[in-house]
């Protein structure tokens, strides 16, 4: 691995992907990209989730840039919380899109030359998969490196 790309919100789940993703990239000796994303279409909603990440209170969300400087700063402050103790260089990043996370995490592990991506799904069944498709599965899919997925449970 030359570069691993995480795709993360808050949860437990997803920080212990995190900290799984840090421990292998540590070992390649290997940088991370720490990304997340908001919704166009829900930008005011999505502040809520990195509210969460960390403190991002007096940002007016009708400013795309003004929102994502602050939520990359949220950002931050949740991956330096989950990594403390391990040494692993990393970046944030925060995507603004519409729709189609499959496609934005292609994206992404194509702009940031990331050849390992790191992502936590969801347990569904075969014929879920099937009729419903699945994000997760056009990585599997479409990416030209290697993909890990966390689905543990978050009970």
């Amino acid at each position: 691995m030359h570069r691993g790309l995480v795709v993360v919100e808050e949860s437990e789940a997803h920080s212990n992907l995190l900290r799984e993703a840090a421990e292998h990239a540590r070992g390649a000796d290997a940088p991370l990209t720490v990304l997340t994303f908001a919704t166009e279409r829900h930008l005011s909603s999505d502040a809520e989730k990195f509210e969460a990440l960390g403190g991002i209170e007096g940002v007016t969300y009708d400013n795309e840039a003004e929102f994502i400087d602050a939520a990359e700063g949220a950002l931050a402050d949740y991956v330096a919380d989950a990594l403390d103790g391990v040494d692993v260089e990393y970046e944030v990043a925060v995507r603004v899109i519409d729709g189609g996370y499959g496609t934005a995490t292609l994206s992404a592990a194509d702009d940031y030359d990331c050849d390992h991506i790191f992502v936590t799904g969801r347990r569904r069944s075969p014929a879920g998969k099937a009729l419903f498709g699945d994000w997760i599965q056009r990585i599997l899919l479409d990416f030209d490196g290697y993909v890990t997925v966390h689905t543990e449970s978050e009970e």
